[in-house]
């Protein structure tokens, strides 16, 4: 297992980007809504990330997008950031982060809301697969308009998927960044491009399932599925159902077209905490 570099390619910084998300998929315009696009800074730079609308005023995502954020961590919920550079991206106070609250309104007339990031206390930083536990939120200060929150999978939910039917059912993975292609020019490996910038959805097959980790196989050349996640897919979604399953977690390879390791969000130590920020299965 490459856990620490997978955990790693999970951020993107956001003055280069030069390495993102979905493999394979397609772009979601309006398909998932409630999915956005987070900036947030650490002290070494600003990154970015995925993640969903879960209650009115709370966002769901993984801890390694929001452990040691300085200052607010802001979301869009536009499908198009960018088609082409520049992406023109709000940029952070390097001593003090975002410290804009509330909403506001950037340069190109987009709308960020802004909020207070948390860390699941049992966050393990990628050290112990039993209590993984890379699941993180966000807490707005004002609920968006006009934005359904996404519905919570069931405690356990996964677990009534039978074994023999993992490899055979499929899971929506959504996320923002660039399908990785073959570039323009140069040598035609196909490898993470960075733009366009938008929301992408992909159809992931079930690969292996543990207590805390869904493994699905992200490779769009797998005929059962359309691709998998990567990079600035972090914190992103995956759904089945309807219900949200998972959040992005880590990735094995630097082209992202193999295993994708998925954070259940369906299990107890991950729903009990979340109950604390008003979020509730079901």
């Amino acid at each position: 297992m490459i856990l620490a570099a997978g955990a790693i390619l999970g951020l993107v910084t956001v003055p280069a980007i030069t390495a993102t998300a979905i493999t394979g998929g397609n772009a979601d315009g309006n398909g998932h809504p409630n999915v956005g696009m987070i900036l947030f800074f650490d002290g070494t730079g600003t990154y970015r990330c995925t993640a969903t609308l879960v209650t009115p005023t709370v966002l769901l995502t993984a801890a390694h997008c929001t452990d040691g954020t300085v200052g607010k961590t802001i979301v869009t919920f536009d499908s198009v950031i960018a088609e082409k550079a520049p992406s023109e991206t709000p940029k952070a106070d390097p001593a003090k982060g975002y410290t804009q609250s509330g909403s506001f309104t950037d340069v190109r007339g987009r709308t960020w809301w802004a909020g207070t990031a948390a860390t699941h206390p049992a966050y393990s930083d990628f050290t112990d697969l039993k209590n993984w536990n890379d699941v993180g939120v966000v807490r707005l200060d004002q609920a968006p308009q006009g934005i359904t929150p996404a519905k919570l999978a069931p405690t356990n939910y996964l677990d009534t998927v039978a074994r023999r039917d993992l490899a055979h059912t499929l899971f929506t993975i959504v996320g923002y960044g660039t399908e990785v292609r073959k570039p323009d020019s140069g040598p035609q490996k196909p490898t993470p491009q960075s733009y366009p910038l938008i929301r992408r959805v992909a159809e992931a097959p079930g690969q292996k399932l543990t207590p805390q980790i869904l493994q699905v196989n992200g490779n769009p050349n797998d005929v059962r599925g359309t691709g998998g996640s990567c990079f600035g897919d972090s914190g992103g979604p995956s759904f089945k159902d309807g219900y949200q399953v998972t959040v992005t977690s880590y990735g094995y390879t630097d082209n992202c077209r193999y295993i994708d390791g998925l954070q259940r969000v369906d299990i107890p130590v991950v729903q009990n905490w979340l109950k604390g920020f008003g979020v509730n299965p079901g």
